[in-house]
């Protein structure tokens, strides 16, 4: 029997900045040219960035003798072109009530640093290089603008185009409008920490403005869902195989037949899945023998689909497959990843979709909803119009006109009783002084909550505990401020309501977990951006005593 000749292989290291570094296979008898390609490569590499920095020096010269120094990433816009004076006229009976004060507000030094900040640190040398890039102040307000009227990148984009008093009010004025896709990036740029130090700044701008003071706090929890469809085992598996086969057709696309062949089991696949959605539908035993069978066929053919997968990840790491290029190098590591990263996934499915279809059990170990965003959780809050979400539980505490003073987005959803005297210190931090109200709903009532809330100093603990038997709680319950509190209290599913329907915080469309922090974020800054400038707005309109 013939042994298969394998070519001996050496390895590439290529080191890339923050730490991350990738590996190419090469024949032994190439390494000396690569040696030879990669000193070249130093060489010119050490050329032009001498090169850069004398042009850099000598504009530099330049503008100091002008009388100043010009940065890549400006915090504000330098040059005012004639256009922008001419919408500032045109249009200054055309903003919204809020839109005036909130123009103050997003004008704040501290903001824009922030953001400027976050923008510089996007490359090593962002600050001096590359061609010049948005003032961050126009990044700040059109990322805002985004969320407080819950539109898309390219929404806003074409919005902004049309619409003179959105040209002011995010200061593109009659400048050239970013596209989409560079808005888009932005605000991966930004992160959810600066997106959190955003936030806390506009509190305490709102603080400095007195339009809120701490006295009263309020506190509650929701779900935000992410943006996947109904989860079934059938759905979960069509998606792996979809996902893997496209991964291998790019690959053989890309390297051509080599090494292992791509056997396409899509249709197969697709007609699995259908023949489950029918027989799901009958609960008969000869419907529930027949959806067994096809679950059976369905968890074969994706079984081989997974090994199928992990060949062409094999291939790809041994330099079987391979490409002709370093781009398409890349294109083919990348999609090794990818494989690499989906097929524990669809792994998991596999294991959760025999768990319960052939053993009954429906609580597998490490159960998954989605193969896209693998962190979603089930939430189950008891809602009668949606018993079972599918998302992250978020917790948002206000205090005086509708000002969300915190949010957080759970990894694990904990139990709302457990966030009580976190939030109370988090107001306390933020407002400068313990709430004299706390109101809540039942689900954050416990002994232990009320102890430790009037011992950091809360007079007036309003959580109400509906399985108490005892008679001095119930009266507790119908004095006025009780009731009050309770009445107050309900005002925070009104702001969750606004904060769903006006800013999209019912379902986030961002990806990944840093993605669900900025949706949630940045929708909260629209919203206290909103009731902020109408607060202020209310208090210019009322007569001076």
């Amino acid at each position: 029997m013939r042994q298969r000749r394998r070519h001996p292989l050496a390895v590439l290291t290529v080191s890339y900045p923050g730490g991350r570094t990738r590996q190419f296979s090469l024949r032994r008898e190439r390494v000396a040219t690569v040696r030879h390609a990669l000193a070249n490569y130093q060489k010119l590499k050490a050329a032009l960035e001498a090169i850069c920095e004398l042009c850099g020096a000598t504009m530099c010269r330049r503008r100091a003798g002008r009388g100043g120094a010009s940065a890549m990433i400006e915090m504000r816009r330098a040059q005012l072109s004639f256009g922008d004076g001419l919408i500032a006229a045109e249009i200054g009976d055309l903003r919204e009530p809020w839109m005036v004060h909130a123009d103050k507000v997003l004008a704040d030094e501290q903001l824009i640093a922030t953001v400027h900040d976050a923008l510089a640190k996007r490359h090593p040398k962002s600050r001096s290089r590359g061609r010049r890039a948005t003032a961050a102040e126009i990044v700040l307000r059109l990322l805002i603008l985004k969320h407080v009227r819950n539109w898309s990148y390219q929404v806003l984009e074409r919005e902004v185009r049309a619409n003179l008093v959105y040209r002011d009010f995010t200061r593109v004025g009659g400048g050239k409008m970013p596209d989409a896709k560079t808005m888009g990036r932005w605000g991966t740029a930004l992160g959810p920490q600066v997106i959190a130090r955003i936030h806390e700044r506009m509190v305490t701008i709102a603080k400095d403005q007195a339009v809120v003071e701490g006295r009263k706090m309020r506190v509650d929890t929701t779900v935000v869902e992410t943006n996947i469809h109904y989860p079934t085992d059938s759905s979960l598996l069509g998606d792996g195989v979809r996902v893997l086969v496209r991964a291998m057709k790019k690959i053989t696309k890309i390297a051509g037949d080599v090494g292992t062949r791509l056997r396409d089991r899509s249709r197969s696949v697709k007609l699995r899945v259908v023949e489950i959605a029918r027989a799901a539908r009958s609960k008969t035993a000869p419907g529930q023998t027949k959806l067994k069978r096809a679950y059976g066929q369905l968890l074969n053919s994706t079984s081989r689909v997974v090994g199928q997968a992990q060949c062409f990840a094999r291939d790809i790491a041994r330099g079987v497959k391979r490409a002709g290029t370093l781009t398409k190098q890349l294109a083919l590591d990348g999609l090794r990843e990818e494989i690499e990263r989906m097929v524990p996934l669809v792994r998991q499915v596999m294991k959760q979709t025999r768990a319960r279809i052939f053993h009954g059990d429906t609580r597998s170990e490490g159960k998954i909803v989605s193969v896209f965003e693998p962190s979603t959780e089930i939430i189950r809050k008891g809602k009668t119009s949606k018993p079972t979400e599918f998302g992250k539980m978020v917790k948002l505490q206000e205090a005086e006109n509708q000002i969300v003073t915190a949010y957080e987005v759970y990894d694990r959803r904990p139990a709302d009783s457990d966030l009580l005297l976190d939030a109370i210190d988090i107001h306390q931090q933020r407002l400068g002084r313990t709430p004299h109200l706390v109101a809540a709903d039942a689900a954050f009532h416990s002994a232990k909550n009320k102890r430790a809330a009037k011992a950091k100093g809360v007079k007036r603990v309003c959580i109400p505990n509906y399985a108490t038997k005892s008679a001095a709680k119930k009266r507790e319950r119908k004095k006025r401020w009780f009731r009050s509190g309770q009445k107050w209290r309900t005002g925070c599913e009104g702001r969750i309501s606004v904060a769903k329907r006006r800013h999209g915080l019912n379902r986030c469309r961002y990806k990944g977990d840093d993605g669900m922090k900025r949706w949630v974020g940045l929708g909260v800054i629209a919203d206290n951006l909103i009731n902020i400038g109408n607060a202020l707005h209310h208090k210019s309109e009322q007569p001076i005593a």
